[in-house]
């Protein structure tokens, strides 16, 4: 895999837009149950963004690279949406960290696409998927 050339796509990332009792937040579940495959990045720290109940079901395609250090870079918004829930995803995913991918055991910057879908907290569907 040319790790620099290709866009690796994350996981969706289901956030919550309210407070429930889990468990285990939100994030902790999505840290817990995110794939780890080899040479794509591995996100170690999450923040979810902070957006009002009425953006329950939107999705907001990220790109960004993910540089050696683990520190997303260069972020854009991808699909279309409102500039609010645009602004509040972008805040929300620099603040992330990851483990970067490696190739020949040295970390690699990587351009990702991370689906970022916002779900209601009080409906059965789950904060995070593979």
């Amino acid at each position: 895999m040319k790790v620099n050339s290709q866009t690796v796509s994350l996981l969706s990332l289901g956030l919550l837009v309210g407070c429930a009792a889990f468990a285990a937040t939100p994030e902790e579940a999505y840290l817990h149950t995110c794939r780890k495959d080899a040479g794509v990045p591995v996100p170690i720290s999450v923040v979810a963004p902070a957006v009002g109940p009425e953006y329950a079901g939107s999705k907001v395609d990220v790109e960004f690279t993910v540089d050696q250090t683990g520190t997303p870079a260069n972020l854009s918004v991808k699909s279309t949406v409102e500039g609010e829930l645009a602004s509040a995803v972008l805040t929300a995913v620099k603040q992330w960290k990851f483990k970067p991918a490696e190739r020949n055991g040295l970390p690699v910057a990587t351009k990702v696409v991370l689906p970022v879908k916002v779900v209601d907290p009080f409906a059965s569907e789950t904060f995070a998927a593979n």
